[in-house]
């Protein structure tokens, strides 16, 4: 199978590259024509380890031109790259089960692994069952050839909160589809510059602020995530030359804290055409103190694109246009109910003076495109009008085929060649409004953490059964929570069952509902109800519970 994904590798631009930033506060610039000769020396060496089309091979390393050179060697080699994320935010025994899960499901030809990482990784492979050592990433002294490739380009693996990660299959259609949706979207033609701090093993990064530069021979400008939360105003300096960037929302809240503006001065963001604002709920007041901070530099709210996506649609769903700054609504939250109508009570424009927010506030992540059309369903399936709350349903050719190796999702399905994403939203003027999970996981910092895990570890540390406990992941607006049932009184899991949600959910808004046996209602297959039970909380039509908020 061939993909123009790969032509720039053997038709690599003279003129154009990748500056990475280094510890130093330079910017060390590699040429297209160097990376594609490293990448093809690094196939040869791929190929000389019996990596052929269709094998999986698995990759840790830091953000370095060593990992861009060993991605796209994988690629010319014919084989489907599986990048997975170094030791960043997960440490130990958490760390080693979670790779060694991902290494199980993926079954890789080869896993390559920096000299730094190797012995961890050493580590991971021993507790998948997978024999032999770490593969170190290396170059032949000759160039291969690239290789005919198989269906897939990528597994693009989720983040299970306790092991279960799941990977997607993503095709070179999908990959070619989305990355042409988001070029589109973020108006990016030829010559344009991104620049980005994301990390290469999430979605946002690999493939938004990624691959769909590189492989349209856009110079990229790339920082290592500390190196952005050390020095944002570096970040932003480079908007000098670059007219693009992906940000999830808390980085804007971030810098509008950090930042001053005696450090802005002589700033100039006039170029500075879009950036993806994405990963998780769109927090407006972040938004508005960046936009307020920056305002004597140029910088236009229309430069604000707030999107949706996941990695089951291989990344974008929708993003807004930048025709006007963003829209910001804020649902009354008495109407958020499935199949329900939303009633919108306020909103505005983002960015065009300073707002103070209360709670409740969301912004609007674009229309539908016909090339990925969207849908809104209720719990039933059937299509809901425009303003009713339901599940978000996307097709279209960014729609992956399943997970890879017969993985099940608990929320997410694939279901007659759309997603059904398991995530809440509705329809507003056009623009699809995202609440977040609302049924068996929820987005933390963009990882997806599914209930079923959280309820597992819950039984095991608090001793309760697991047949007495259900979480429910709350839609909130602009933020995130769980609300946990236990049939239960109240005791000393209590406490415990607290510090284990606040770090897991990053100190997410936690509600614990108490009750006698049968405070968990099931369908007639066993599954808890949770949606309903949440809405008849919500309502206060529990009875015999006590809540410990």
């Amino acid at each position: 199978m061939t993909s123009w994904l790969r032509d720039w590798l053997d038709e690599p631009h003279p003129d154009r590259g990748v500056y990475l930033a280094t510890e130093e506060g330079d910017w060390d610039y590699r040429s297209y024509p160097e990376i594609a000769s490293s990448a093809k020396r690094v196939a040869a060496a791929l190929e000389a380890e019996g990596v052929g089309t269709g094998d999986v091979v698995c990759a840790i390393i830091p953000t370095d031109y060593q990992l861009i050179s060993t991605y796209f060697g994988v690629w010319a080699s014919g084989a489907v790259m599986c990048l997975i994320t170094p030791p960043l935010f997960q440490t130990g025994e958490e760390y080693v089960d979670h790779v060694a899960a991902i290494l199980r499901q993926a079954e890789p030809k080869l896993t390559i692994a920096s000299a730094d990482l190797a012995p961890l990784t050493k580590q991971c492979m021993e507790r998948a069952g997978i024999e032999g050592e770490p593969w170190l990433p290396r170059e032949a002294e000759t160039e291969a050839a690239v290789k005919p490739a198989s269906e897939l380009a990528l597994l693009q693996f989720t983040s299970g909160s306790s092991g279960e990660p799941r990977g997607v299959r993503v095709t070179w259609e999908n990959l070619e589809a989305n990355t042409d949706l988001i070029a589109r979207f973020a108006e990016f033609g030829d010559g344009d510059e991104v620049n980005s701090w994301l990390p290469l093993y999430h979605d946002m990064g690999l493939i938004g602020a990624f691959l769909t530069p590189v492989t349209r021979q856009g110079t990229l400008h790339l920082m290592r995530p500390d190196q952005w939360i050390r020095d944002p105003k570096r970040w932003l300096d480079r908007f000098s030359r670059a007219q693009f960037a992906g940000c999830p929302p808390f980085a804007f809240t971030y810098m509008a804290r950090r930042l001053k503006k005696d450090q802005l001065e002589g700033l100039d963001l006039t170029g500075w055409k879009s950036v993806i604002v994405g990963a998780e709920p769109v927090d407006p007041a972040g938004l508005s103190a960046f936009a307020e901070l920056l305002k004597d530099t140029g910088f236009k709210p229309t430069v604000f694109r707030p999107a949706y996506g996941m990695a089951e649609t291989t990344l974008c769903v929708t993003m807004f246009d930048g025709s006007e700054p963003p829209l910001a609504v804020r649902p009354d939250p008495e109407s958020l109910n499935f199949g329900e109508r939303v009633r919108v009570t306020e909103e505005h424009r983002v960015g065009l003076a300073a707002v103070e927010y209360e709670s409740g506030w969301m912004v609007g992540c674009g229309a539908p495109d016909p090339a990925l059309p969207v849908r809104i369903c209720d719990e039933y399936g059937k299509p809901l009008p425009d303003g009713h709350l339901g599940e978000i349903v996307a097709g279209g050719a960014s729609a992956c085929d399943g997970y890879y190796a017969g993985a099940e999702g608990k929320s997410t399905r694939f279901v007659d060649g759309e997603v059904w994403t398991g995530d809440a939203g509705f329809l507003y003027k056009g623009q699809l409004f995202v609440l977040g999970r609302m049924g068996d996981s929820l987005k933390v910092r963009g990882r997806s953490v599914y209930v079923e895990d959280l309820e597992a570890k819950l039984s095991e540390l608090t001793g309760l059964h697991k047949g007495r406990i259900t979480v429910v992941a709350v839609p909130g607006v602009g933020s995130s929570g769980v609300a946990l049932f236990v049939e239960a009184d109240e005791g000393d899991w209590t406490a415990e069952a607290r510090r284990f949600l606040a770090r897991r959910l990053d100190d997410a808004s936690l509600t614990i509902v108490t009750g006698p046996r049968g405070l968990i209602e099931r369908t007639s297959s066993g599954k808890p109800r949770r949606r309903h039970m949440y809405e008849r909380l919500q309502a206060g039509t529990l009875s015999g519970i006590r809540v410990l908020v």
